[in-house]
């Protein structure tokens, strides 16, 4: 929504008023920083009503049915397709698709415009997000029968298994852009056990074709008890690592991956130039790629790796760089 467009909120036809010494840009400030549930606890309190866009998603779920009803499934390669920031869409053997943290800009305006375009209306059978901070949770944007947001526990369907892990977002700022200092200003805590609820994260393990991949998403650097048994072996790791260190430092990323030794590292959550612009304040990923022992730079937004490949792999980076799919 541009800003120009914001208008008085309308309420039974009376203007809805804001907090005496509040005014509509300092709302969307504090709407930014401290979650919208946050800032609008600063308002008069009015009833209010919701109204779901997704019926009016074209498509229908016809392929999550042909899916259901299948016997088998083929063995084969992981499909994986890369849309900037750290969406992934992840396609089966069998032709399940689950798409991971679709992205928007700040409808609050507060962090600023930091993508190029709306996410795409991708076609995938589910959609889930990680948090729900807006660079992420876009999950109205796909064209999907099923939406996970934020789950935690096992889901199974189709030749997919997905586990989700409950855990914190990073909550100090690694690098020289101070972001997380934000949340102290408007009295919340970013660290946990006290943090704002929008702090709260979910790693995710998705298992097919042979192949174990973790989505790290924005997933703090030092996890807490029992998290490292949990997620057990890493085949394919995904790392949110920058030329900034927005998320996670070099030191860090490092170390993650050191303690789990995946066959596969993805870098995501990086300055893509088809998506994402210079006003995020991140980084391409390419200096922390090239200090690797190996990596290969990929060539295009799409990705299909088999378990007999990726078996003989080790820490092995495949870095999309500026390729993201754009439909």
């Amino acid at each position: 929504m541009d800003k120009k467009d914001l208008k008085p909120t309308l309420l039974d036809g009376k203007k809805g008023d804001l907090a005496p010494g509040l005014s509509r840009r300092s709302f969307f400030m504090a709407a930014g920083a401290a979650g919208v549930g946050g800032a609008a606890s600063l308002l008069k309190p009015t009833q209010a009503q919701a109204q779901s866009t997704d019926w009016t998603q074209p498509g229908n779920n016809n392929h999550v049915i042909d899916l259901q009803n299948a016997g088998s499934f083929p063995d084969g390669a992981v499909g994986i397709d890369f849309y900037g920031h750290c969406a992934l869409k992840i396609t089966s053997p069998g032709g399940a698709t689950v798409m991971f943290d679709p992205w928007r800009d700040d409808p609050s305006g507060a962090w600023g415009l930091w993508f190029k375009q709306k996410f795409p209306e991708t076609v995938a059978d589910i959609t889930m997000s990680t948090h729900t901070h807006f660079d992420h949770d876009a999950i109205d944007r796909p064209v999907s029968t099923m939406v996970l947001d934020r789950m935690v526990g096992t889901f199974e369907f189709a030749d997919l298994k997905i586990t989700g892990f409950a855990d914190k977002h990073a909550c100090v700022a690694p690098g020289w852009y101070q972001w997380t200092d934000a949340l102290a200003e408007f009295g919340v805590n970013a660290c946990p056990p006290n943090n704002v609820g929008h702090m709260d994260m979910v790693t995710y393990v998705i298992e097919t074709g042979g192949i174990r991949t973790l989505i790290w998403g924005d997933n703090r650097p030092d996890p807490g008890p029992g998290f490292w048994d949990a997620i057990g072996q890493v085949d394919v790791l995904t790392l949110p690592v920058d030329g900034s260190q927005h998320i996670l430092s070099y030191d860090q990323g490092n170390a993650i991956i050191d303690r789990l030794k995946p066959k596969v590292v993805i870098p995501t959550h990086y300055l893509s130039e088809t998506t994402t612009y210079t006003l995020s304040t991140l980084q391409p990923a390419d200096e922390w790629v090239k200090g690797q022992k190996s990596y290969q730079m990929l060539d295009s937004a799409s990705l299909q790796l088999d378990a007999a490949s990726v078996t003989g792999m080790d820490r092995e980076f495949l870095y999309f760089g500026h390729n993201a799919q754009t439909s």
